[in-house]
């Protein structure tokens, strides 16, 4: 381990080994899958769990560049930015982002819609420096489901709070991101947005599932090692209010991805949640003990005494084939030797997992790309003493969105034939709920202090659930630059306990853009 270390301070010393790169992919599952026959290569290292991507990577920019100069149409609105400036030592791009859908929901018998204009500018000065900024007015009418949600969570899954107008919900939606590369290898990056970090479809470490924070982010790479640390500010609207707004709390995360070889990868992650206020309102602000973008904080943070939050885990994938990577995550939020090794299901077992497999060109057809993954945390994972340092931003996991106290079984298929797309997702979930008035583990503002029972605990728990979610997309992309597609899908979705049994079946048709993520694969937060 200390040699582990070592290479890290390594990195920090020793620039012109490797190239870093400074320009930015927004992150969205369904576009980075076609890169998948490059980046899961065995002829390839690319640090492909750390996320959003670098696209002018030398290993990624050839396949990145066909995907953004897709054949079959011609002309300026069909494969160019609406203002794009190129000059010798800088570009600048701007285009409207029109999303909009109608939809009908047949198991309720209502039809609903989702409205949005954004507008995105970016661009580049010199090779060393890059930004992007994509700003969102929205509006929808929701299916019950999601309704229920936002009710329940105050926030549109992933995105922001959701103001009620009536059936209407209303919101906005910010991200930008600033990029520069002083050192070839040596990547600094601020702004406010997301990050992903691993090889599956869900992360249990850090995912892109809650809203947009603000962030600072350095990322250094020294040929087969890329190590990130970053640290956040999150907004925590749940907790026992100190002053007149939302409370605020803090967020330093390191991530260190190692190549082994072409085949084998191994990552290892550590992450500190602290409260910007205390109970009492008194001011504790930014932690300068956690300013080292070196060190492994759990150790720090246990030395110290510190009432914080820790979090640490480990990635993997391995290269079975060119075709068939499997990977997996481990995420430990608490450890007591004496009852992580016993099978007494104590409440303080907090810790989650994932096994899967995924791959490109399934049957050797071009553009066809899978996955098949399974995801499970213990109840109370994730959860905290209080609720302001528990692992959460604006009210949502920032881990798998579903909380804790659950398993989950996912399949993607995914098939590109030049600017038609086509998708597949079979979710089955099952999970536990709280009940009269006990936690039970799911929720993660519910302190952990306080369980329904301390031992004999088991995933699914409380108000058992099942979860049922298919949902078929066929696309026709039409500006590869800002993702401007008609879309067409369908989604047949059950979600059932002893309490209710919710059911929806729709159809959906609009015309879509941007690369954010959205994510309707979501299970209930609380009984209803």
């Amino acid at each position: 381990m200390k040699r582990l270390f070592t290479s890290v301070i390594l990195l920090f010393l020793i620039a012109g080994i490797a190239k870093a790169q400074s320009i930015y992919q927004p992150y969205n599952y369904q576009f980075y899958q076609k890169l998948n026959e490059d980046v899961y290569s065995t002829k390839t290292r690319v640090h492909s769990s750390l996320k959003p991507f670098m696209v002018d990577d030398s290993l990624l920019k050839v396949h990145y560049d066909s995907l953004m100069n897709a054949n079959g149409l011609k002309g300026r609105f069909f494969n160019e930015h609406q203002i794009d400036v190129k000059t010798a030592n800088s570009t600048f791009y701007a285009d409207l982002l029109p999303d909009l859908n109608v939809s009908r929901d047949f198991s309720n018998k209502r039809n609903t819609n989702f409205g949005t204009l954004g507008l995105q500018i970016g661009g580049t000065f010199g090779d060393k420096f890059s930004y992007n900024i994509a700003g969102y007015e929205n509006r929808a009418v929701l299916p019950n489901y999601l309704a229920t949600y936002v009710n329940q969570v105050g926030v549109v899954p992933g995105q922001a709070y959701g103001a009620i107008y009536g059936n209407e919900y209303r919101w906005s939606y910010i991200t930008g991101n600033v990029s520069y590369t002083p050192a070839k290898f040596l990547n600094l990056s601020a702004g406010r947005d997301k990050t992903f970090i691993g090889d599956g479809y869900r992360s249990l470490l850090l995912s892109d599932y809650a809203s947009p924070y603000p962030f600072f982010k350095l990322t250094a790479t020294l040929g087969n090692v890329r190590y990130m640390a970053m640290w956040s500010y999150f907004n925590d609207p749940l907790s026992v209010k100190v002053d007149n707004g939302d409370r605020k709390k803090f967020g330093v995360f390191h991530y260190l991805d190692w190549n082994v070889t072409d085949r084998l990868s191994l990552g290892f992650f550590d992450a500190v949640i602290w409260a910007a206020k205390d109970d009492q309102g008194h001011s504790r602000g930014f932690d300068f003990t956690y300013l080292n973008p070196i060190l492994f904080l759990r150790p720090v943070e246990a030395s110290n005494g510190s009432p914080d939050n820790a979090l640490v885990g480990l990635t993997g994938k391995y290269k079975l084939t060119d075709g068939i990577t499997a990977y997996g995550q481990f995420a430990l939020d608490e450890f007591e030797s004496k009852n992580f090794f016993s099978s007494n299901g104590s409440s303080r077992n907090k810790y989650a997992w994932q096994f899967g497999i995924r791959g490109a060109n399934l049957f050797s057809v071009k553009g066809l790309n899978y996955l098949l993954e399974t995801n499970n945390a213990k109840p109370y994972t994730y959860s905290e003493r209080a609720s302001v340092i528990n692992y959460a931003e604006n009210g949502e996991p920032i881990g798998h969105p579903w909380g804790a106290n659950f398993r989950e079984v996912v399949a993607l298929l995914n098939y590109s034939y030049k600017r038609f797309d086509f998708s597949t997702e079979v979710d089955y979930g099952h999970y536990g709920l709280d009940k009269d008035g006990l936690n039970y583990g799911k929720d993660l503002f519910d302190p952990y202090i306080d369980p329904a029972r301390e031992f004999g605990n088991y995933t699914g728990q409380g108000l058992t659930t099942n979860m049922i979610y298919f949902e078929p997309k066929i696309a026709y992309l039409l500006n590869p630059k800002y993702n401007l597609r008609l879309e067409l899908g369908g989604l047949i979705r059950s979600d059932k306990n002893s309490q209710f049994n919710d059911k929806t079946s729709m159809l959906t048709f609009g015309i879509r853009s941007s690369f954010r993520a959205v994510y309707n694969d979501i299970v209930s937060f609380r009984a209803h």
